[in-house]
């Protein structure tokens, strides 16, 4: 396995890594059109208009920008738009872990909501070496 990895050169770690979050972002993108309820809940009550209209906003660039991850020539600029992207839900994140550990769901729902927090460093990280090194 480590020789495998050792062989793999650096366009086929970012291809591979632009693949993952392409998958990752189109089928979270999906899912906002599919069950928008579940996002509109997280939207958080501070921002100005409908939550649903974030929900089919977020949903719309999550789409654009797992499409654009796709093909080698728009790469880049994929992994720009869904490291902008990440920063914007991180709101959206952090009110649904308020909004959880608040409320009566059982310890093990808020101790993921907590450590899916951290999680989003590394999407970040992903989206920003590819947007680099596409």
């Amino acid at each position: 396995m480590a020789a495998d990895l050792a062989q793999t050169s650096p366009s086929e770690s970012v291809r591979t890594r632009a693949l993952g979050l392409s998958a990752l972002l189109l089928g979270m993108g999906a899912l906002h059109f599919v069950a928008p309820k579940y996002f509109d809940d997280i939207i958080p009550p501070e921002l100005p208009g409908e939550p649903r209209t974030y929900t089919y906003a977020s949903g719309v660039v999550e789409l654009t920008a797992g499409a654009l991850l796709l093909p080698r020539r728009t790469r880049s600029l994929g992994g720009r738009l869904a490291f902008l992207l990440f920063l914007a839900v991180l709101p959206g994140n952090l009110q649904m872990a308020r909004d959880w550990l608040a409320s009566d769901k059982p310890a093990p729902l808020k101790a993921g909501v907590l450590l899916r927090l951290p999680l989003q460093i590394p999407l970040l990280t992903t989206a920003r070496k590819v947007y680099r090194a596409s």
